[in-house]
């Protein structure tokens, strides 16, 4: 009974483990290091994330507007809402 039990243990296939293929990882782009930085509600009513400082510049019409100044997305000034 042992031979027969030690001959069907011998018999079943046995799974071959091979070595997953070498990842290769790609770099991502090179971005610009950078510290800091705050969230801001826009004008538009959307939240940005902006580096730079908030700066209040002159409106053509006169008036005085608050904006952020280097804003993710490449956008240089973003009106904040007050």
């Amino acid at each position: 009974m042992k031979t027969l039990a030690a001959l069907l243990l011998l018999s079943l296939p046995v799974p071959h483990f091979t070595q997953p293929a070498a990842k290769t990882l790609t770099q991502p782009a090179v971005q610009q290091a950078r510290k800091g930085g705050r969230w801001y509600l826009a004008q538009t009513g959307h939240a940005i994330y902006c580096y730079g400082p908030v700066k209040i510049v002159t409106q053509p019409t006169g008036g005085l507007q608050r904006v952020a100044t280097y804003c993710q997305g490449g956008e240089i000034m973003v009106p904040l809402h007050d």
